[in-house]
């Protein structure tokens, strides 16, 4: 496997570096531990672990880390298995993910707003979980992820490949619970806080709204290679603007309008891209606070943008809003779950 340059080589090959590291600390001080501190403290270290596990994974999906695809085919796949999505194949991961590119569109095959709406018990307690700050909404996308062969019929194909995953992760995590009860516990906090992560940095990336063509390429999306539009709808909610280091934390991915602008570029380049290409002006970007006020003020509206006083806004006008807390946000919009 050869890195993209000797740059990638430094900077990709810390990250995984640094995955396999705390990876590992984080479920020795889970197994280990005896007090809270240290319970804790290994939770949020395999989390982190996951987190760029996860951002790795998005680097593999644009072929940025090695130069050869099938190597970043496999360092994808490998991945999964670290954060947890890899009972589909990779290849459904990065498909969808560069439909989302090409398309300019959010392209899904589930329609959560369809299914809560039939669902109204499912939907008041997700909605209550919600509240909590437990990302139920997420976790029945990730439920989905495990049994997409059995659920999702484009993907019966895969269900033999699916059920031995199952197994063997199944065997796994028993072996833990019955080893040790509370590192399984700290693996599930540390996997909650994973997803909550990465929905909270992709709740305002986006206004578009999603379509159910995943699995269909004869449909015409209406914005695709319009680079113009997909500038104006997608937006930078980074972690902050004046200290490059913070944004590390998740591998630069609030730089999304960077990112969409030249969606090859790695990571570690997009703060530098971003003022290239945006210049140095802060009302281009979403500041974290109002991030973060947006996050707890509406986390039980992000489902349906139901919020009361909040108007529906597009473009420029999200991004105004955004930047004073007014809009709900997105929600279980993930790389991951490939549907």
């Amino acid at each position: 496997m050869d890195f993209k340059s000797a740059q990638g080589a430094k900077w990709n090959g810390g990250a995984l570096s640094y995955v396999a590291l705390t990876y590992c600390v984080g479920w020795w001080l889970l197994l280990s531990s005896s007090s809270f501190f240290v319970w804790l403290l290994g939770s949020i270290i395999l989390a982190h672990s996951l987190i760029i596990a996860a951002y790795l994974i998005h680097e593999c999906a644009h072929n940025s880390i090695f130069k050869g695809n099938s190597d970043n085919a496999f360092l994808g796949g490998l991945l999964g298995w670290i954060c947890g999505s890899c009972y589909g194949e990779y290849e459904d991961i990065r498909y969808k993910h560069f439909r989302h590119h090409v398309d300019n569109d959010d392209v899904v095959w589930f329609d959560y707003e369809e299914f809560f709406s039939n669902h109204p018990v499912a939907y008041k307690i997700t909605r209550w979980l919600e509240s909590l700050l437990i990302p139920a909404h997420d976790l029945i996308m990730h439920f989905i992820m495990m049994f997409s062969s059995f659920i999702i019929p484009e993907r019966s194909s895969q269900r033999f490949r699916n059920s031995l995953i199952l197994l063997c992760r199944g065997c796994i995590f028993s072996i833990i619970l019955v080893a040790s009860p509370t590192a399984l516990g700290g693996y599930i906090l540390g996997y909650l806080f994973m997803i909550s992560v990465l929905r909270f940095m992709d709740s305002l990336q986006h206004d578009y709204p999603y379509h159910l063509t995943l699995f269909d390429e004869n449909t015409q999306p209406p914005n695709k290679g319009d680079a113009t539009w997909e500038q104006e709808h997608t937006f930078s909610n980074v972690i902050s603007w004046k200290y490059t280091w913070p944004n590390w934390l998740v591998l630069n991915f609030g730089f999304h309008n960077a990112h969409h602008a030249r969606p090859t570029a790695p990571w570690y380049t997009l703060p530098k891209l971003h003022r290239e290409e945006f210049g140095e002006d802060a009302k281009q970007i979403i500041p974290l606070l109002p991030q973060l006020i947006i996050y707890w003020k509406y986390r039980r509206y992000r489902i349906f943008h139901d919020a009361p006083n909040l108007t529906s806004v597009e473009g420029k006008e999200f991004l105004l809003a955004a930047q004073k807390g007014q809009v709900t946000g997105g929600n279980a919009a993930s790389f991951l779950t490939a549907f």
